[in-house]
C-alpha cells in the first residue's frame, strides 16, 4: 500500500513526512531539477520564494498560535524551521538554504519515502494522492487539474530583492528591532528623512515595470500581503509610511529621533552575508529596482543577490471542490493542499499538508478523518477554505479573525489575543489522540 503526494515544496513535504510517520509508503513525485519555473532556482525541496520569513513567533499571535499547534502535532517543518533560524525581531525567520536542505535531507533518507524526480501530467484517481503542487503547478498538470475542479482562479504574486551585507552602507543605516525586540542585530535599517523620502516615492510610481505574460494581466489579483510596492505606494504618498516603511519604534542613532520612513533589511541566512528589503515586493524592471532602491541612502552602492520578480499563481474555488479534511468533495480519495488550497502563507501552506497527510493515511485504513476544531487555528483555516457560505472566495492567512468570538469579552488587544492561543491549545491537547 502506497499514497502518492504531487510536489516536493512545504505543503507536499509535510503531507509525506505524516504520511511516513504513520507507517505508510510514499511515492513522491517531484518535477525538478528537470524542470523549474522562472520563480524556483534550488534544487531542493521547499524553496522559498517570497521571503525567508514565517511571520509572529509569540504564541499570542494568529501566526504564531498556528506554528505553535503544529509544533505539538509534530510537524518536519516545524522542527527544521526552529533550528535554522536567523534574527528576525519578533518574528521566526530562517536561514531559506539550509532550511530547504534540511527538509530535504530528511524526506530523501526517509526509507518509506520513495522520490521520483517526473513532472505529473495525468493525475491518478483509483490511488490515495495528495496534490501539492503549489501555485507554480505546471501548466499541463493545472489543465487537469482545471478539468477536474471545473475551473480555477488566478492571481499573481511577488518576491523582494536580496543585497549583499558588504554593499550595504552601514554610514546610512543603523541595526535595531522595532521597540527594541529580539536583539539589536535582528534588522538594518534604512533611514530616509522627508525630502529623500518623497523623491524616492514620486520615482518608484512612475518607475517603468515588468510586462507580465500570463493571464489576467490588465487586472491580476494579488494577494494583500505579497503586493509589490509599487502598488502600494500608487495608493498614496504616506501608504508605505504607515505600511512596509513605517518608522514607528525606532530611533536613528545618528540623529536620537524617529526618521520619517525607514526600509527594514532581514538576514537571509545564519551567516549573515545576504539580507532582503523586508516588504519591497517588486515588478518594477531589474533596471529600475536598481535605480530607485538605490535613492534609499543606504542601498545606493547595493549589489543585488536577487532582484524581485512577479509570477503566476493557482487556486481553486475550495469552498465549491473541498471538503474540511482537504479532501475533494466530488472524489474522497484525491486530496489538495498548499496555497492551490487558498491558504496563505508558508505555514498555512505546510499545515494543510500536516492535515491533508494525516487524512489521507485515515482515509486508506477506512478511518474517519479528522477536521480540527474551530477554535484552533489549523482547524479555522480548514473549516474557512470549505465553508460552502463564502462567496467570491479570495485566499486567507492565519488571523485570529476566523476563530470563534471569547465567552468573555476582553478589552485589550494582547490580552485578547493570549486568551485564543490559550483556548486553542488546551483544545488541541483534547483532541491530540485523533491525529495519530
Amino acid at each position: 500500500m502506497y499514497i502518492n503526494v504531487l510536489g516536493a515544496g512545504l505543503a507536499g513535504c509535510e503531507a509525506a513526512y505524516q504520511i511516513a510517520k504513520r507507517g505508510i509508503n510514499v511515492k513522491l513525485y517531484e518535477m525538478k531539477p528537470s524542470k523549474k519555473t522562472a520563480a524556483h532556482k534550488s534544487d531542493n525541496f521547499c524553496e522559498l520564494i517570497c521571503s525567508n520569513s514565517l511571520k509572529a513567533a509569540r504564541i499570542e499571535s494568529a501566526a504564531g498560535l498556528l506554528k505553535e499547534e503544529m509544533r505539538r502535532i509534530g510537524s518536519l517543518l516545524m522542527e527544521c524551521a526552529d533550528k535554522c533560524a536567523v534574527p528576525a525581531g519578533g518574528a521566526l525567520a530562517v536561514d531559506r538554504d539550509e532550511f530547504s536542505s534540511m527538509v530535504t535531507n530528511a524526506i530523501r533518507n526517509n526509507p518509506l519515502i520513495e522520490v521520483i524526480e517526473s513532472e505529473v501530467t495525468e493525475i491518478p484517481h483509483d490511488t490515495i494522492t495528495v496534490i501539492a503542487t503549489g501555485p507554480l503547478t505546471s501548466d499541463s498538470l493545472a489543465d487537469k487539474i482545471i478539468e477536474m475542479c471545473g475551473g480555477s482562479l488566478h492571481f499573481f504574486d511577488a518576491a523582494a530583492p536580496i543585497v549583499t551585507a558588504e554593499s550595504i552602507d552601514m554610514n546610512c543605516a543603523f541595526t535595531a528591532s522595532r521597540y527594541d525586540k529580539g536583539g539589536d542585530d535582528a534588522y538594518i535599517n534604512c533611514p530616509m528623512n522627508k525630502e529623500e523620502y518623497e523623491n524616492f516615492h514620486r520615482e518608484l510610481v512612475s518607475a517603468e515595470r515588468a510586462e507580465l505574460h500570463d493571464v489576467d494581466v490588465q487586472n491580476p489579483k494579488v494577494y494583500e500581503g505579497c503586493m509589490p510596492v509599487e502598488i502600494l505606494a500608487q495608493r498614496g504618498l504616506d501608504t508605505l509610511r504607515f505600511g512596509p516603511m513605517k518608522p514607528v519604534g525606532l530611533r536613528d542613532p545618528r540623529t536620537n529621533h524617529r526618521p520619517w520612513a525607514v526600509l527594514q533589511l532581514r538576514t537571509e541566512n545564519s551567516d549573515k552575508t545576504m539580507y532582503n528589503l523586508v516588504g519591497f515586493q517588486t515588478n518594477l524592471k531589474f533596471p529600475e529596482q536598481k535605480r530607485v532602491f538605490g535613492m534609499i541612502p543606504a542601498l545606493k552602492n547595493a549589489e543585488y543577490v536577487r532582484f524581485g520578480v512577479m509570477h503566476r499563481n493557482t487556486f481553486l474555488d475550495s469552498p465549491r471542490v473541498l471538503n474540511s479534511d482537504y479532501s475533494m468533495k466530488s472524489n474522497p480519495k484525491i486530496f489538495f493542499a498548499g496555497q492551490m488550497t487558498g491558504v496563505e502563507g508558508y505555514m498555512e501552506s505546510a499545515s494543510s499538508g500536516m492535515m491533508a497527510g494525516i487524512n489521507a493515511v485515515k482515509r486508506l485504513n477506512n478511518e474517519e478523518t479528522v477536521t480540527l476544531s474551530e477554535m484552533n487555528m489549523i482547524g479555522a483555516l480548514s473549516r474557512y477554505i470549505s465553508n460552502p457560505t463564502v462567496n467570491d472566495f479570495q485566499p486567507m492567512g492565519a488571523n485570529m479573525g476566523i476563530l470563534p468570538q471569547l465567552e468573555e469579552h476582553i478589552r485589550d488587544k494582547r490580552e485578547r489575543a493570549a486568551a485564543y492561543s490559550h483556548r486553542a491549545l488546551a483544545e488541541l491537547e483534547n483532541i491530540k489522540t485523533l491525529l495519530k
